[in-house]
């Protein structure tokens, strides 16, 4: 083999070379990577909603010895405990060897994803059809939720303090349920409407029943047909749609995709395949140097506000139990402790790689994506961080072969997005958005490539074993 080049050499020694992860992978990091993403799609199935990525992940939680937080117990390190928040948002601590003072170490996903929430007042029947309207939730394509099967998750809250979960049109043998849409024939004035606007909002409406209650007596007897279903499965009224959060998903479930089998194609990776990676490496460090807090945070997709938000008290208050706890502030332990922002970055398509700038894009297969500032146009509404946080972390996941990519969400003046970074980074804390790169974001059915789930997870596992310092005030 002919010698390389003196500039040859130079280039290896001093260039940047990105590789895809797959070819430099060896066959057992590859099976790891296929087993680590049969257990992800089990979760996602399992957590349509944000209620039951917290019950899917709380049974994980108890099955590797956490227990409720008890703010009369007095916790050692090792110890295991969970907090939850009103059933749509947790937080998992396991105790570390040294005091609360040096920092902890947080990893915050948030559970939630775009839907479509019924409203207060939802079944309605018109032209001998019973439907629902729907207001949608987070940043979506309308257009994208019509001509899908969909299923019925959420719960009746009743008058008697009960609460009836719902799940109707996940399973084979259950009817699903779905948002007509027009026939090409007939949508010429649909077809001149600007593309945002192809579908609207009101239109959004779940198609749930055409047959009517057996009596010739009597008006709306499709609708009250469908009532007398759901007072039979589950005992509630219409009344009861008032105090109800149900909300409609796609009925179809995580799967393989490609014919190599080296992607995923399910509804809600965004984010619940950072929140996966995250709740995996905290049930399994045991004895971490550091305590470990993971957050699995709700309402992301509408800003983080509200008491299950990362824009609320949630956080600050279990850091200031745990630090009362061992005879510290929550102000010394937050200015001393770091934090992965767990959450997705965009992938680039080569159908639309224009949108991106290349040389600042995220790939599939490349790895978890680090993304050292969100925002939009001229970083706005963002966290930025720190040149010294982002070398600690760079150093970090060398030294542990994970593999790992840097990206902007998009081009300046095109792209933008936002975060629960900026909201921990507003405590104090060191802080950095890490996670998948994701095609189709927001789509009901996103893409996500197997290697790039299982080096996020790796990430997470290695920051919570090896916290990088923080950056200290000069």
């Amino acid at each position: 083999m002919a010698e390389k080049s003196l500039s040859e050499q130079r280039k290896k020694a001093l260039f940047r070379q990105p590789k895809n992860g797959r070819l430099t992978a060896d066959d057992a990091t590859l099976s790891a990577v296929d087993a680590f993403c049969e257990g992800y799609k089990r979760f996602l199935d399992s957590a349509k909603t944000e209620r039951e990525a917290v019950k899917t992940a709380l049974a994980l939680a108890k099955d590797a010895g956490f227990a409720p937080y008890d703010p009369a117990k007095s916790y050692a390190p090792g110890d295991r405990y969970f907090v939850n928040n009103r059933g749509k948002a947790a937080a998992l601590v396991t105790v570390g060897q040294e005091p609360a003072a040096n920092g902890v170490c947080i990893t915050a996903a948030h559970i939630d994803s775009p839907r479509l929430d019924l409203k207060p007042n939802p079944l309605y029947e018109e032209l001998e059809l019973a439907l629902l309207k729907t207001h949608y939730y987070g940043g979506i394509k309308k257009y994208q939720w019509t001509a899908i099967p969909l299923a019925l998750h959420g719960v009746f809250a009743k008058t008697d303090g009960t609460v009836v979960p719902v799940s109707i049109g996940e399973r084979e043998d259950e009817p699903c349920f779905v948002v007509n849409d027009l026939l090409p024939h007939l949508a010429q004035e649909q077809a001149k409407r600007k593309l945002g606007d192809g579908v609207r909002g009101e239109e959004l409406n779940v198609l749930i029943g055409s047959h009517p209650f057996r009596d010739d007596a009597g008006s709306e007897l499709v609708k009250l047909h469908i009532l007398e279903l759901l007072f039979e499965k589950y005992g509630v009224t219409e009344a009861d749609f008032l105090s109800a959060e149900l909300e409609c998903v796609p009925a179809f479930h995580a799967r393989d995709l490609g014919l190599d089998r080296s992607m995923i194609g399910a509804y809600g990776q965004d984010d619940r395949v950072c929140a996966y990676c995250a709740l995996q490496a905290a049930l399994e460090v045991a004895h971490p140097r550091k305590t470990v807090i993971t957050v699995l945070a709700d309402k992301e997709e509408t800003g983080s506000d509200g008491n299950t938000g990362l824009n609320s008290a949630f956080l600050l208050h279990l850091v200031q139990d745990i630090a009362a706890a061992q005879g510290t502030t929550a102000d010394r332990v937050l200015r001393a402790s770091v934090c992965l922002s767990a959450d997705v970055n965009a992938a680039t398509d080569p159908t639309f790689a224009d949108v991106m700038e290349k040389r600042n894009a995220a790939f599939l297969n490349y790895g978890a994506v680090l993304t050292k500032y969100t925002g939009a146009r001229g970083k706005a509404d963002t966290s930025d961080a720190s040149a010294e946080y982002i070398a600690s972390l760079r150093a970090l996941l060398d030294a542990n072969g994970v593999v790992w990519q840097l990206g902007e969400l998009g081009r300046v003046d095109v792209g933008g997005g936002g975060t629960v970074a900026k909201y921990i980074a507003n405590l104090g804390v060191d802080v950095v958005d890490l996670g998948v790169p994701v095609l189709s974001m927001h789509a009901p059915f996103e893409t996500t490539a197997k290697f790039d789930v299982y080096m996020t997870y790796r990430t997470m596992r290695v920051f919570a074993e090896q916290p990088p310092a923080p950056v200290r005030p000069a």
